[in-house]
């Protein structure tokens, strides 16, 4: 496993060794000692989620407030997706400042986004499925988020808007002005 920082503090860009030959692959997708040698960060996760999506589908920003915040390693198990996170952490050096990398079934890289950031994905295959380990529970009345074309983050999802899908809920999420974090 390596470990590569990012331009934002405490996220991290996570490497498998893969060992491929004629019958497929293997490779571990986490060893939690190893990462905490490596990030000097906990890695107990407590919960998986997998979403599957089609082409232009877009989740996020999405976060968990307080004491139901949550650290998140993600990646893309089939297909291809751009992985966003933006650090929400006021007191940090990268606050307002976001970071995306194509995560995909071929490179198998992952992202690990510590608590305090917020977090969304669009699909850039046809379908993707994507993998979220979760260090906390998820608790519907912590939510919030950041609306995802946010005209300060001016993030580039990589997808004509013509072709961008997003839930009803993600539509309305406020400005990252807002502090709704």
């Amino acid at each position: 496993m390596k470990i590569k920082s990012t331009l934002l503090q405490d996220c991290y860009i996570i490497e498998s060794s893969v060992y491929e030959d004629e019958r497929g692959y293997f490779y571990e997708k986490f060893n939690q000692k190893q990462f905490e040698e490596l990030t000097g960060m906990n890695g107990q996760f407590v919960q998986d989620n997998v979403s599957k999506s089609a082409y232009g589908v877009l989740r996020g920003l999405h976060l968990q407030k307080g004491d139901h915040a949550q650290a998140k390693l993600v990646s893309c198990l089939e297909g291809k997706v751009l992985d966003v996170a933006v650090d929400v952490r006021e007191n940090s050096p990268t606050f307002g400042q976001w970071f995306s990398i194509e995560l995909t079934e071929e490179n198998k890289l992952q992202l690990y986004i510590p608590r305090g950031f917020a977090h969304g994905f669009c699909v850039l295959s046809d379908t993707a499925v994507f993998s979220y380990k979760c260090d906390n529970y998820y608790d519907k009345t912590s939510e919030g988020g950041i609306i995802w074309n946010d005209e300060d983050l001016n993030i580039e999802w990589q997808l004509p808007l013509e072709d961008i899908i997003l839930s009803e809920k993600d539509q309305v999420l406020p400005p990252f002005a807002s502090k709704n974090f």
